[in-house]
């Protein structure tokens, strides 16, 4: 790198020599990749173990505007408590005014309390806004705040504005850790993807999340390849880890162990924790409980065996 990453957010200018400087994304080779990745098959015993490994790192999500206290604690038993002898998940993410209700829910159980801030989804909002958000949420119990970028001042290339609101916002988390949310649906290109990922982690991201899961597409194959490229490059100049969670649109065990696939063989396997990998989800647990028994039982449970999310 011809920039000092030290020096690489004193200024606009700088800002925007380094990230254009990056290497650019082979979009075609980078579609193969993921494409070929995807087909890998695994054996039966280590389907098992992929299938709690998943399990683990599921973010258990709820964002809608008529979630409630009761629908809230529910999703926290279930987290703590997913399936006879499967492991507990590693997060329940909600939105702040309710962190409060999670973390009571949750207190003693290892299970972490997420939540989306800064204006979530769209990031339309005021610095001020966006710092207040996060500290409530803190202030409630949030263990991790998962922010959204503001896409708009990135793709006019006011790369420094994004800086210095990660930057704030981290700031703002104190010990909570804090995942950057890049909504990778509207950056359009590759190295669009791939400069907004070195940004985040510039700015002091100790994840970075493709999307909110409102726009389409959000995580593709892909574009977690390009994420996790971007991660073990970041490693490796500074010494730092930085984790990544895509979120959007994984729904079944099959799309969970294509991930999984893709940690491996990208970033490597100090990526395969649920400290350094996440996959953010709504309905995703209940397929991965689907299959999890099948392999132990040898057949599939009634549709009305676990509860719907």
């Amino acid at each position: 790198m011809t920039t000092s990453l030290a020096d690489v957010g004193s200024s606009g200018a700088t800002l925007r020599a380094f990230l254009h400087g990056l290497p650019g994304v082979d979009r075609v080779g980078a579609d193969q990749r993921a494409a070929m990745l995807g087909t890998r098959s695994i054996k039966t015993s280590a389907k098992a173990m992929a299938i709690d490994l998943a399990i683990s790192m599921v973010d258990l999500t709820t964002l809608e505007g008529a979630d409630t206290h009761g629908k809230v604690r529910a999703m926290c038993t279930k987290a703590m408590h997913p399936g006879e002898g499967a492991p507990r998940v590693a997060a329940v993410c909600v939105y702040p005014d309710l962190v409060a209700v999670a973390a009571g829910s949750l207190r003693g159980s290892g299970v972490k309390v997420a939540s989306v801030a800064t204006a979530f989804p769209s990031g339309r909002s005021s610095l001020e806004v966006k710092v207040s958000d996060t500290a409530l949420a803190v202030e409630a119990g949030a263990d991790e705040i998962d922010m959204v970028i503001d896409r708009g001042a990135f793709l006019s290339g006011d790369y420094l504005k994004v800086y210095e609101e990660i930057v704030a916002v981290k700031a703002a988390c104190g010990a909570a850790h804090l995942k950057v949310i890049l909504e990778t649906g509207e950056l359009s290109t590759y190295d669009n993807v791939r400069r907004a990922s070195w940004l985040a982690m510039l700015a002091g991201a100790d994840f970075i999340k493709t999307s909110t899961g409102k726009v389409a597409p959000a995580a593709t194959l892909p574009v977690t390849l390009i994420m996790l490229e971007a991660v073990r490059d970041f490693r490796e100049e500074t010494g730092r880890q930085v984790g990544v969670k895509p979120a959007g649109g994984i729904r079944t065990t099959k799309d969970a162990i294509k991930n999984l696939v893709l940690v491996n063989e990208t970033a490597g396997e100090d990526w395969l924790s649920p400290d350094w990998f996440r996959l953010g989800a709504s309905s995703l647990l209940n397929d991965l409980l689907m299959q999890r028994q099948k392999l132990a039982t040898g057949r599939y449970a009634g549709p009305d065996y676990f509860t719907l999310d």
